[in-house]
């Protein structure tokens, strides 16, 4: 079971379950002793520790997990919070972990371009999605693509549907 720790906590300890802590990216210490120790975060879109709790377990292992959703906080608020991390202690890794589809968890992808052009660090980060119940790694220049739209090719046409299932 994953238990989150800060304001928006929801779940409850049940007995004999596994306990994974996970922190509101927004009430973490910006140079936190986990910070600085792990070296590694794990940047969660909030719903996933509800609905794929699972999925998240498999990637909390040695960093930092910190929940954070752009529904409720602005984008400008966890992007310099996240840019503050950078800017003090030397991140090793972060994967970004969200629910596909979401126009607020996407923008947790396209923040990490621009905490790395605003502390001027080149990041090593990790893009995964959850679509059907399974993670799917995302290239970090298709994140970067889907942030300049003028970049994309024309290959959906109105037509389209993508169906959640």
């Amino acid at each position: 079971m994953v238990k989150t720790i800060g304001s928006s906590s929801r779940n409850s300890v049940s007995g004999g379950m596994k306990i994974l802590e996970l922190r509101d990216l927004m009430e973490t210490n910006s140079a936190s002793r986990e910070l600085r120790d792990k070296r590694r975060i794990l940047l969660i879109g909030s719903c996933l520790t509800y609905e794929h709790p699972e999925i998240v377990e498999k990637y909390v292992e040695g960093r930092v997990a910190l929940k954070v959703c752009l529904e409720r906080e602005h984008f400008n608020m966890a992007c310099l919070k996240l840019a503050s991390i950078v800017a003090r202690v030397p991140i090793e890794e972060i994967v970004v972990l969200t629910v596909d589809g979401s126009p607020h968890c996407i923008q947790l992808h396209f923040m990490m371009d621009e905490v790395e052009k605003v502390t001027g660090k080149t990041l090593n980060v990790k893009h995964v999605v959850v679509y059907r119940g399974k993670e799917v790694e995302v290239d970090r220049s298709r994140v970067k693509k889907a942030r300049y739209l003028s970049k994309l090719p024309g290959d959906l046409d109105d037509n389209t549907s993508i169906r959640c299932q």
